[in-house]
């Protein structure tokens, strides 16, 4: 959480240097995917996937490339803390998610923490220099969070629940590269 709550200090200098979000992400990911494969294999983790964990996997990478482009969209809209502060209500959407799919019950704690979250967001509404939140940047950024709590639950409700979280990872960094390589 608190290297994803950095993204903006690398994103926004690469923005003012004229880079879009799809050239940071491709970098991004390209730049990530020999790391974690260097993790992994000092892990002894294995990089060979099962074949029910080829869609799943192709679904996941697509989550995180979708988690990604409309986080660092946000910013174009908003204030990079703000969008990064709002992105932290995915584990609500995780909750909502399971209990909507999955049939979790929802407890009282987690109501709270909806209800304060929603708050949360509402207290954001207007910053003490005045100005309003964007409405794009939030739907951006809510969709980001929701796009990252579909990619949790994913992760642990497919044949991917089983599979090392380097190999999962490399997979999916490897998959948004390529993606946003195709979309540069």
């Amino acid at each position: 959480a608190a290297v994803y709550g950095m993204n903006p200090l690398f994103t926004l200098p690469l923005y003012e240097a004229g880079m879009d979000a799809d050239s940071v992400l491709f970098l991004r990911y390209l730049i990530a995917v020999p790391i974690v494969a260097l993790m992994a294999k000092a892990r002894g983790q294995r990089f060979k996937i099962q074949s029910n964990e080829r869609l799943p996997m192709l679904l996941m990478g697509v989550m995180m490339a979708a988690t990604s482009w409309t986080l660092f969209t946000s910013y174009n809209y908003m204030d990079a803390g703000l969008a990064s502060s709002i992105l932290f209500i995915y584990p609500l959407f995780v909750a909502l998610i399971m209990m909507v799919f999955f049939k979790e019950k929802l407890k009282a704690t987690t109501v709270i923490c909806l209800l304060m979250a929603i708050l949360g967001i509402g207290l954001l509404y207007k910053t003490s220099e005045g100005a309003h939140l964007s409405l794009a940047g939030t739907l951006f950024v809510l969709a980001s969070a929701l796009t990252y709590a579909i990619y949790i639950v994913g992760v642990n409700q497919t044949a991917l629940k089983q599979t090392p979280t380097l190999t999962i990872s490399f997979y999916v960094l490897a998959l948004s590269a390529l993606l946003f390589f195709v979309k540069l």
